[in-house]
């Protein structure tokens, strides 16, 4: 593996295994606090001291304050990161948590489609079947019973949540080729905006209480191991997203609740299904499919070119 593919793998695994924990740390947080809000609060009051951290060290922490033209679309990158967030949990209030997961998954299937419509990109027959066996394989792992699912109004949320997710992909791209913004101004007003939003929601719900803090034992180490990850998710999705098509991007993260089921076994005390099980070999396989699409396709190949006398 030359130094090129190294890097590649490196990048596109710190970017699952980033979010991978984070999910995790947040699922326990938000059941430790009670409050989906106070718990993103949290979380991102520690990315953004990671965050302060890495541009001072960088020498770019002045950088913040001359963005020009730039800095409304990354105040709507986090107003985007914010809502996306917001719909999904408003879906879960009062919607299917079977129905959810899947409709919040479909973000795939809508970045897939503006690739095409949008970006006059080609996508290969082989390229939808890889992802839609890759689709049914993360439901299968996440546990998603499709005999008791059904449709209400507020599983509308999540499909306003999958939206915002697949707009906030390309807005971040947008930002990068149009505004040559890096990744690293995009990550901190992104996580600056979106704390803002928290923190204001769980203020007006009442959760800066005592007794929503510390409720867990390690409560804090959660903390700062969530803020990690998510310094992590910024430093990996938003370079990947600079380098890759977004929905090459948006395929890898499929690899997540894989990864996230492992971490759920070894440390959560969760099981490990048959279901699971099969779901994990049925994203390998969608996987498959998508790696071998340069080989499917002949891509890179030169024809031969042909002479007189043939």
């Amino acid at each position: 593996m030359n130094a090129h593919n190294r890097n590649a793998t490196w990048m596109i695994g710190g970017m699952v295994l980033s979010w991978s924990i984070y999910y995790a740390v947040s699922k326990v947080l938000v059941s430790a606090t009670g409050s989906p809000f106070l718990a993103g609060f949290l979380l991102r009051s520690s990315a953004l001291a990671f965050l302060t951290v890495q541009l001072l060290a960088d020498g770019n922490f002045s950088r913040l304050f001359h963005q020009g033209k730039a800095v409304r679309i990354l105040l709507i990158i986090g107003v985007f990161g914010f809502l996306l967030d917001l719909f999904a949990n408003l879906g879960y209030a009062g919607g299917s948590l079977s129905t959810g997961t899947a409709l919040l998954k479909t973000d795939v299937l809508m970045v897939n489609l503006v690739t095409v419509i949008l970006y006059k990109k080609k996508l290969y027959a082989s390229d939808w079947l890889g992802t839609l066996i890759m689709l049914l394989g993360v439901l299968l792992v996440l546990g998603v019973d499709f005999g008791s699912m059904s449709l209400n109004v507020y599983d509308l949320f999540f499909i306003l949540s999958a939206m915002c997710v697949t707009a906030n992909a390309f807005i971040i791209k947008r930002a990068q080729d149009r505004y040559h913004e890096d990744a690293d101004m995009i990550s901190y007003y992104n996580n600056f905006v979106v704390l803002l939003l928290f923190g204001t929601s769980a203020a007006l719900a009442g959760n800066f209480r005592p007794e929503h803090f510390n409720t867990i034992p390690g409560f804090w180490w959660l903390v700062v191991l969530g803020g990690l990850a998510q310094t992590g998710i910024y430093f990996f999705y938003y370079r990947n997203l600079k380098r890759y098509e977004v929905w090459v991007v948006k395929l890898c993260l499929l690899l997540m609740p894989v990864v996230s089921c492992f971490i759920g076994v070894f440390f959560l005390n969760e099981e490990l299904t048959t279901k699971k099980l099969l779901g994990i070999l049925v994203v390998l396989a969608g996987a498959a499919i998508l790696l071998l699409r340069s080989r499917i396709h002949h891509e890179g190949k030169v024809p031969p070119v042909k002479t007189a006398q043939q």
